[in-house]
């Protein structure tokens, strides 16, 4: 009988620690991050109108996949019956915009096409544009209305984790190009409400002296050479609305160099931001020529790094969107400046003041 009981004690302990080797929860699916590359300067940006001519013919969608060195499209597992089983966003109402924040971080693969570099975006079969798709939703209130956009995410780690988590919803997040992890930190931003902004290097007139980064767009490039650099850029991730300039007060100002970027921007069905710090810029009559969703800022907040002055020109945004309707400011993930926007919108909100995205007050052509 001794020897019974010995016998069960072992096969007791070892079942224990065999357990204990195994388990029973299933360990959470890896979200696949992009390949890193070296970081560049936090972003700086220039300044551009509103937009309207012929729609580019939508192009074929295909399946995703992903070059060597490009960033990877990734696959969650589906929620609540809004997506398929790879990942693909299941839009219900084909005419609906905005996509259901509770899938946000997913891209929809009818909006994807194979790059050289890796996935693009582009217009579906049926029309749709990732402007419209990626747009986070908003009121639709003709009050006062202020749109934010915070560029730079990807460069540091910590200051894209701090922006994300400290940002209101409400507040447009840009990505650089050049960022690190960019697939991981576009699902973490979208899956907190925030619509997403891909920055794109172009060349300032102090070019290289001052240098935007790898790829960069520049004047003395042809046409096909710097198509294909924003093509390596807009394929660093997915499920952004609009492409924003990083610098590039002399790209912007030259028609020959900026048309075969904004014609580009039409056929993927994206929208383009220009910060506003050039008055040269000619993006104004080219995306209204190419029918491309256009904003314009009206402000850079953090020209200075001191938090009463960036609050100085959160207040001058504030005047603009009584007087016009609406205003758009942008900025760069800096400790100061993300500290500054996040209590600025708590009090903008008391004073009446609706944060919309940046696609909330693009001059849209195909709407008008």
């Amino acid at each position: 009988m001794a020897a019974a009981c010995g016998v069960i004690a072992v096969v007791a302990v070892s079942g224990a620690i065999a357990l204990r080797d195994k388990p029973f929860r299933k360990p959470p699916p890896e979200i696949a991050a992009v390949p890193q590359r070296d970081p560049s300067p936090t972003p700086a940006v220039d300044r551009a109108p509103a937009a309207t001519p012929t729609p580019a013919q939508p192009s074929k969608p295909q399946a995703p996949a992903t070059a060597a060195g490009g960033p990877q499209i990734i696959h969650v597992e589906p929620q609540d019956g809004d997506a398929s089983g790879n990942g693909a966003v299941v839009i219900r109402d084909p005419s609906a915009v905005g996509q259901n924040l509770r899938v946000a971080h997913l891209p929809d693969q009818a909006l994807i096409e194979n790059g050289p570099a890796g996935p693009l975006p582009v217009r579906s079969a049926d029309g749709r544009r990732p402007f419209d798709v990626y747009a986070r939703p908003w009121s639709g209130a003709r009050g006062a209305r202020v749109a934010i956009v915070i560029g730079g995410l990807a460069v540091s780690q910590t200051g894209t984790q701090a922006a994300i988590a400290k940002l209101p919803p409400e507040v447009t997040l840009a990505f650089a190009p050049q960022g690190n992890s960019i697939g991981r930190w576009m699902q973490e931003a979208r899956r907190q409400g925030h619509e997403i902004v891909m920055q794109v290097p172009l060349e300032p007139f102090d070019y290289p002296n001052v240098n935007p980064g790898r790829n960069t767009l520049t004047v003395g490039a042809s046409a096909r050479e710097n198509v294909k650099s924003l093509l390596w850029a807009l394929s660093r991730t997915t499920n952004y609305t609009t492409v924003m300039n990083y610098m590039g007060a002399r790209f912007t100002a030259d028609t020959a160099a900026m048309e075969p970027v904004m014609a580009e921007l039409a056929k993927r069905g994206l929208g383009y931001l220009d910060d506003g710090s050039s008055a040269r810029s000619v993006a104004s009559d080219l995306a209204l020529k190419d029918r491309v969703p256009l904003a314009v800022g009206d402000a850079i907040i953090d020209g200075t790094q001191d938090r009463g002055a960036i609050l100085g020109k959160l207040d001058e945004l504030e005047r603009i969107a009584r007087a016009k309707g609406f205003a758009v400011g942008t900025g760069s993930a800096f400790d100061v400046t993300v500290d500054a926007v996040a209590s600025w919108v708590a009090e903008a909100r008391k004073r009446g003041i609706e944060i919309v995205p940046i696609s909330a007050v693009a001059a849209d052509p195909e709407r008008r």
